[in-house]
């Protein structure tokens, strides 16, 4: 076994990977950017270097950085998580060149899976079932369009290179083909560094079935069974399980079969996930099941399959890694069980799923669950990476009982400061379709209403609760600063003479203007805001001028309105256009003094993977420019202000 570990990675990953290590005896390394500089994952390992700024291409993914550490504290190999470099067959090359170890599987085999339209002639030699489409080199758009008129819409156009979800369009009908194309090519090329797209026939009822697949150096390749990704939200999964509601034995045994024929057929070594989408048309079926592609690297939702199966796949990785053989043979693999992972995201479902940044204030877990967490409370989720806050794993003996705990522990998780997706993720456990397996690929964007993804108003009893706060708090400090704390004088229970004293308190409920009215009758303090009283099911964290509250899901942010400064600020109508995150301003469209219409795009910020669209809220022309593109933002930046048409 090895005796050190450079774990080119950060977050979750990286502190699981650091606790496996840690079990087998190895040293961990961890590598950390500026803007990490006081995260879990340095505190996990035995020690930790610096590599660059917060900018992944100057950090994680500086491979000549990430080989000089490697090399000057003698690590013995390099486990590269996922994302960043684990897909990488130049970095796996660069390890083994520097006499590191790389714990994944040969360059040849990642570089063979990483261009989809090759892997797939690749895998139809093999005999493993591809959708129909066109895969060839050929790309201009005049043909393109040809291939798919040929193949019959609906159908998807698919990056050669990468994933994610990035320049995946789906087009119903020839008319909207060329536009599409453009948009699509326009975005995986920023992506991934080529344009290259490949056209496939779209599957109705989709749904996402992958297989773990495990190789050594022996010639010994096995399957650890599948795992329904199918719950994803523009192709970014959200909830996983295994096994695949609706898998008989019989299916599990031919996917499970061409999975190992795919992995073979480019020499695999390692943990891998073979993909194949399903037409789950009234049911699965062993003619309805075809390869997507390949992940060269062992996968966020893995917990699923080891909660199962009872192995923890990063020792295997390790242990194949360092020349042994695998630790089974297929017939001796069982499942145990069913399992589900959510993945709990700093984002806001309610406006379009927008990344949510900041200090996390208050963050607690339920026990007796699995959760694997690169953050935790009093840290930060910035602009730069991922903004996953946690993976909780649910293990029972039946789907519907870990169902069951998975909707109790999100119920009982808490996360305070940054917006998360815990009311969505409930909404989705508590779907009756999802409760009866009958989801597809498609079933998060059909039901984001009803999932409670959309707008909402503000919930004045959320906000009375921390309103209440507020006035503890204010108490406690009037007490502090008394010269005289027994005098009736400093009383704070609003006596006067005459009528029962009210008082109209101005508040900040999410962004929003709101008042507080503090009823004194009887001698004691009842607080309302906008008509509604405090919630009894609140939860309160404090921050340094406001307070979080949470309630079934949601976090209602409430703070003291200082009326002076708010009639200074312009109306929510002005033109003035701001960024809704923290980003990167990734394109600007208009120019000063240029004339625009409204909906117009003005600028993209990018942010975690995430794109948003800047649009001009009325006809007019643009006033002031303050950004460029490139430029980093923080979140309520200016970035334009359009002056109406009619403002003369």
């Amino acid at each position: 076994m090895f005796k050190s570990v450079l774990i080119a990675n950060r977050g979750e990953i990286a502190c699981r990977i650091a606790r496996t290590a840690k079990r087998l005896g190895i040293r961990t390394i961890a590598v950390y950017s500026a803007a990490d500089a006081h995260a879990l994952h340095r505190r996990l390992c035995d020690e930790s270097h610096l590599i660059g700024s917060a900018e992944p291409r100057d950090s994680y993914l500086n491979t000549r950085r990430l080989l000089e550490v490697a090399k000057n504290v003698g690590a013995a190999c390099i486990h590269p998580g996922y994302g960043f470099l684990s897909e990488s067959g130049d970095f796996a090359e660069a390890c083994v060149e520097a006499g590191l170890v790389f714990v994944g599987p040969p360059a040849s085999a990642i570089r063979a899976m990483g261009l989809k339209d090759r892997a797939k002639v690749l895998m139809e030699k093999a005999g493993v079932p591809i959708v129909p489409g066109y895969h060839g080199e050929r790309q201009d758009p005049k043909f393109l369009k040809q291939q798919a008129d040929a193949i019959g819409y609906p159908i998807l156009i698919k990056p050669a290179a990468g994933g994610g979800g990035r320049g995946l369009r789906r087009i119903d009908r020839g008319a909207d083909f060329e536009t599409a194309l453009e948009g699509a090519v326009r975005e995986v090329a920023a992506a991934f560094g080529s344009g290259r797209v490949l056209i496939e026939k779209y599957i109705s009822a989709p749904r996402h079935i992958e297989i773990q697949v495990f190789a050594d150096t022996y010639g010994n390749t096995i399957h650890l069974g599948e795992r329904d990704c199918s719950l994803q939200r523009r192709h970014q999964k959200v909830i996983e399980e295994s096994p695949a509601p609706g898998m008989t034995e019989k299916l599990r045994k031919e996917m499970g079969a061409a999975a190992v024929e795919a992995a073979k057929a480019v020499g695999y070594v390692g943990a891998g996930t073979v993909e194949f989408v399903a037409d789950g048309t009234g049911g699965l079926h062993s003619d309805a099941f075809w390869f997507i592609e390949m992940n060269t690297r062992l996968q966020v939702e893995h917990p699923v399959t080891e909660a199962i199966t009872g192995l923890d796949l990063v020792e295997w990785q390790f242990r194949i890694a360092a020349g042994e053989k695998l630790p089974l043979a297929q017939d001796d693999v069982h499942f145990d069980g069913h399992a589900v992972e959510a993945r709990v995201y700093a984002e806001d479902p309610e406006h379009g799923f927008l990344p949510s940044t900041g200090k996390i204030v208050g963050l607690e877990f339920p026990a007796g669950v699995r959760v694997e967490s690169g953050v935790e409370a009093g840290g930060e989720v910035t602009p730069y990476y991922d903004p996953m806050i946690a993976k909780i794993i649910t293990h029972a003996p039946s789907r519907a009982a870990a169902l069951d705990r998975m909707t109790e522990a999100l119920d009982r998780t808490l996360i305070a400061g940054v917006r998360s997706n815990l009311a969505f993720l409930g909404a989705l456990c508590r779907a009756p379709a999802f409760g009866d397996g009958k989801v597809d690929t498609g079933y998060i964007d059909r039901e984001l209403a009803a999932l409670g993804a959309e707008p909402r108003g503000p919930d004045y009893a959320a906000a009375a609760a921390g309103f209440k706060r507020l006035l503890a708090r204010d108490d406690d400090a009037a007490a502090v600063e008394s010269a005289e704390p027994d005098s009736p004088w400093d009383a704070r229970d609003g006596f006067q003479l005459g009528r029962p004293r009210s008082i109209a308190v101005p508040l900040l409920v999410d962004g929003e203007k709101a008042d507080a009215i503090v009823d004194y009758a009887g001698g004691e303090a009842k607080v309302a805001v906008a008509g509604a009283f405090p919630a009894a099911d609140a939860t309160v964290f404090d921050g340094k001028d406001e307070v979080f509250v949470l309630r079934r899901g949601r976090q209602t942010r409430v703070r003291l309105r200082n009326v002076a400064f708010a009639a200074n600020q312009s109306d929510a109508g002005d033109g003035v256009i701001r960024a809704p995150m923290h980003g990167k301003v990734l394109e600007l469209f208009v120019s000063m003094g240029e004339t625009v219409t409204a909906g117009q795009r003005l600028a993209v910020i990018e942010a975690m993977k995430m794109e948003h669209t800047l649009r001009a809220p009325f006809a007019g022309r643009v006033a002031e420019l303050t950004v460029a593109a490139g430029q980093q933002v923080v979140e309520g930046a200016q970035i334009t202000v359009i002056k109406r048409a009619d403002a003369g």
